[in-house]
C-alpha cells in the first residue's frame, strides 16, 4: 500500500477543491475551496470513503461556519486570519467510532488550564556559546532527517528522508537550527503559504541532552522575525497536547490557544490528539 502523501486539485463546473490526500494518516483534508459548498462536501466526503479515510478536515472560512455545522462536521480549532485576514475554522468528520474516541481531553484541558497560569514575563536566556544558529540550506538535509529520525519514532510526515527534507525547502519551507560542536541538535521549520500570507511553525526537535538551554524558542522567534520581513503575520503552530513543554513554550512566546484536534495524526509513538496555538505577528 502506497504511503505516500499528495495534493489533488478538483475543478469542476459548481466549484473548486483542494486536497490533500495523507493515507499514512489515515485522513484527507481539504486545504482549499471555492463554488459551491454542498457539492464540495459531498465530493470530499466521496473522497475519504474512497480512500478509506478515517477522519476528514475542512479549512472553513467564516462564512461558510454553520452550512458545515449543519452538515454533522464537528469545529476542532480555528486560526485567525488564516485567509489573508479572514479566519478559518477547521472543521472534522470522523468515519469509525476509535477515530473519535478520546481517553485524554480531561487530563489535556487541565494542562491548558496550569499552561495559562505560567509567567510569561520570562527573562531571555541565552545557550552557552558552543551553540551556533544558522538558517538551513539543503545541504542541511541529510542532519536534519537524522536528527528527526532520533527524536521522533513515528511523524506525520516523512521527514527521516533526506529527499523529503530537500523537496521541503525547494517549495519555500525555512529551517533554523542550532549547531553543537558541528552537529545539528535542534530544528523546526516554517511551512510558508505564500497565496493567503500565513505559516505553519512546525517540525520542532531539539535532543534531549540539549533541552535545557531554550533552544527551540530562540528558533520560534527566529522564524517569526523571518517571516514577518516576507510580510507575514498569521503564524500557528500543532502541539502534541500531552507534550506540556511544547505547549508552554508557545503560551510563554505569545501564541493563543485555539481548540484541539482529536486523533489527528501519528507522531512519536502513537495516534495523538494535536493542539492548535495561533500569533498576530503584526503585533509583535
Amino acid at each position: 500500500m502506497n504511503l505516500t502523501a499528495s495534493t489533488i486539485y478538483l475543478e469542476e463546473e459548481s466549484y473548486f477543491l483542494e486536497v490533500y490526500l495523507d493515507p499514512f494518516n489515515k485522513r484527507i483534508r481539504v486545504d482549499d475551496y471555492r463554488g459551491n459548498t454542498r457539492l464540495l462536501l459531498e465530493k470530499a466526503e466521496e473522497l475519504a470513503h474512497k480512500h478509506q479515510a478515517e477522519k476528514l478536515i475542512i479549512k472553513a472560512r467564516s462564512e461558510d461556519f454553520l452550512l458545515f455545522f449543519e452538515k454533522g462536521l464537528q469545529p476542532e480549532a480555528v486560526v485567525d486570519r488564516y485567509f489573508l485576514g479572514s479566519d478559518a475554522h477547521f472543521f472534522s468528520k470522523f468515519y469509525t467510532p476509535e477515530r473519535k474516541r478520546n481517553d485524554h481531553w480531561i487530563t489535556e484541558d487541565g494542562m491548558i488550564h496550569s499552561i495559562y497560569q505560567l509567567d510569561t514575563s520570562v527573562e531571555k536566556t541565552y545557550p552557552p556559546k558552543e551553540y551556533e544558529l544558522k538558517k538551513a540550506d539543503e545541504s542541511c538535509a541529510v542532519e536534519l532527517s537524522a536528527l528527526y529520525k532520533q527524536v521522533f519514532q513515528i511523524y506525520p510526515t516523512p521527514l527521516h528522508d533526506q529527499e523529503y527534507v530537500k523537496k521541503t525547502m525547494q517549495e519555500g519551507t525555512i529551517y533554523y537550527i542550532f549547531f553543537y560542536q558541528g552537529k545539528i541538535v535542534s530544528a523546526a521549520s516554517a511551512e510558508i503559504n505564500s497565496f493567503y500570507k500565513n505559516a505553519e511553525l512546525t517540525d520542532c526537535a531539539t535532543l534531549t541532552e540539549h533541552r535545557k538551554y531554550g533552544l527551540m524558542k530562540i528558533i520560534l522567534q527566529e522564524l517569526e522575525r523571518e517571516l514577518k520581513r516576507n510580510g507575514i503575520f498569521c503564524a500557528y503552530s500543532i502541539a502534541r497536547s500531552l507534550s506540556f513543554g511544547m505547549n508552554a513554550v508557545l503560551f510563554q512566546l505569545g501564541y493563543s490557544y485555539r481548540g484541539r484536534f482529536v486523533n489527528n495524526c501519528y507522531i512519536y509513538d502513537k495516534l495523538e490528539n494535536m493542539n492548535m496555538w495561533v500569533k498576530n505577528l503584526a503585533t509583535c
